[in-house]
């Protein structure tokens, strides 16, 4: 059976709890940045940065600045906080791609943090002449929504049923984009259950695990690295993420 198939339970009430870590991640971020300094810059694309349920750009600026160190032209996705696909939030986002595209000339990389990365997948399917990459950020396209302890507060802030897939915005959520794409995930996820948020494996997609947090991903050390790590693979020339050596210490097998 299928991840996409499977009925997942949403992660623990002491999963849950532990997502107060969140903080000291952001701590471990901004200790980290000397190290993070060593990964690999990027070659100026245009970066589209989404942010995840009843958060906004205020969430994701630590991930932005850096990648914007990074050499990327980077940009959050100027909607205020993100309450849910509301009227006229895909056309938004679907304009600031064509946008990003348009004005920089080149194809636009999406990373999406949770709801974020959602959307990111139906942007790459909708317009994949328009975008280069997907990193999903604890996005749980391969599950239903009441595998997340979060599906009632996004029925509370979108007014919609969390199980209510609109075919006009690339269809299904579980399906890959037909672009690289690169889905992080972590087993000790309180708000997503982790079996949700990992993509097939394939020529253009895989999975990369991390020991994080959901509300501290956008700053985790070892997810920011690998985002870096993706972004900077020259178009056209994407390869599986490389575990050996001493990344093999901090990023485990996900299929083990």
């Amino acid at each position: 059976m299928s991840v996409a198939t499977q009925t997942l339970a949403p992660p623990s009430r002491t999963l849950m709890f532990l997502e107060g870590r969140a903080i000291s991640e952001l701590g471990a971020f901004l200790g980290a940045l000397p190290l993070l300094s060593l990964a690999p810059r990027g070659d100026g694309h245009p970066v589209l940065v989404l942010p995840g349920l009843v958060a906004s750009d205020t969430s994701t600026r630590p991930l932005r600045t850096f990648l914007r160190n990074r050499g990327y032209v980077v940009s959050g996705w100027r909607q205020g906080r993100n309450l849910g696909l509301r009227h006229g939030v895909q056309d938004a986002m679907v304009d600031l791609v064509q946008e990003l595209n348009d004005t920089h000339g080149r194809k636009v990389s999406l990373v999406g943090w949770s709801l974020g990365g959602l959307y990111a997948r139906q942007l790459a399917k909708m317009m994949p002449g328009r975008v280069r990459s997907v990193i999903t950020l604890g996005s749980p396209f391969a599950s239903g929504p009441k595998a997340t302890n979060a599906w009632r507060v996004y029925e509370i802030a979108s007014g919609r049923r969390a199980d209510e897939e609109d075919a006009r915005f690339g269809g299904a959520l579980s399906s890959t984009p037909p672009v690289p794409t690169t889905a992080i995930f972590s087993r000790t996820d309180g708000i997503c259950a982790w079996q949700g948020c990992m993509e097939k494996t394939s020529a253009t997609s895989e999975s990369i695990e991390v020991e994080s947090s959901h509300c501290g991903m956008g700053h985790h050390p070892a997810v920011v690295y690998a985002v870096a790590d993706r972004l900077a693979q020259p178009e056209g020339e994407w390869a599986p993420f490389d575990r050996s050596g001493w990344r093999g210490l901090v990023y485990p097998n996900p299929h083990r």
